[in-house]
């Protein structure tokens, strides 16, 4: 009898621990609304940053084609180069 109110406790007090878990979790995950909010804020969504990093990418890719036609260590280059 003792062994089954010990199982029961135990099993009561590791639903509870996990109910709170839950219940912490979902307090501090933001809506949809906030969520809105936070995509809108985020550094890639101002359309000058994606030019900026269009334009960077196309750079980036520009020296790797230029890298991959040379047999020189583009290693040693400096930044930015200068054809």
């Amino acid at each position: 009898m003792a062994s089954t109110k010990r199982v029961v406790k135990t099993i009561v007090g590791m639903v509870g621990i996990m109910g709170l878990g839950f219940g912490l979790w979902a307090a501090v995950t933001p809506n949809e609304a906030q969520m809105k909010k936070l995509a809108k804020e985020l550094p890639r969504s101002s359309p000058q940053q994606r030019a900026e990093r269009k334009h960077l990418n196309e750079q980036v890719m520009e020296i790797l084609k230029e890298a991959a036609e040379t047999n020189e260590n583009v290693a040693r280059r400096t930044w930015p180069w200068k054809k």
